[in-house]
């Protein structure tokens, strides 16, 4: 009996170990949600929106013009921002603000992107701490998890060029999501 609860005990502390691995795994290298919060990308993300960062983008270094990222804050390194690639290096950019009467501008050194909100009256962005070294990307936003509306939940994708959204809805799952779409990839990788 001792030997039983010993071997099944065993077997769920491996288990549990071998799924925190791939969690962890999942997190780093493929993408994680995100809760964003404060006015700087307003109207695309709202305060407490939550957001999917895929993270491949960034390892292949795939990060074009008018994505929006998760970066490291070039101020506080426990902080994340939020913000879209406005210039890549080597590409020239207006330092100035909206209200600006003379407007000035700057060349995006190697290895940094550009990063500005879409509210720029209301962002903390590249014009105010400069150009963000690339290594600093956490990862690409790719999905926007709406507000529950009517019993389901509403996805959005961003799209680069004139900032509109795409909209589908799917059948509410809550707490379970996170894990079910890490599942269903380590599912299709080792297929």
């Amino acid at each position: 009996m001792f030997r039983s609860f010993f071997v099944k005990t065993i077997s769920f502390v491996g288990y549990t170990v071998q799924y925190g691995c791939v969690a962890h795994c999942a997190f780093e290298y493929i993408g994680e949600f995100v809760s964003c919060s404060g006015p700087s990308m307003e109207p695309t993300i709202t305060n407490h929106d939550v957001v999917f960062s895929e993270r491949v983008s960034r390892h292949l270094c795939r990060i074009q013009k008018g994505d929006i990222v998760i970066a490291k804050s070039t101020f506080d390194p426990k902080m994340n921002i939020c913000k879209r690639v406005i210039g890549l290096e080597g590409d020239k950019v207006c330092t100035s603000g909206p209200s600006d009467i003379f407007k000035t501008h700057t060349y995006v050194p190697r290895g940094h992107v550009w990063l500005e909100g879409d509210n720029l009256r209301n962002s903390t962005d590249s014009r105010s701490y400069g150009p963000v070294p690339y290594a600093l990307i956490q990862g690409r936003v790719c999905l926007k998890v709406m507000r529950i509306q009517s019993h389901f939940l509403t996805y959005t994708l961003p799209q680069r060029q004139n900032h509109k959204l795409f909209e589908f809805e799917l059948l509410p799952f809550y707490v379970v999501l996170e894990f079910f779409f890490l599942k269903q990839a380590v599912q299709m990788i080792l297929s």
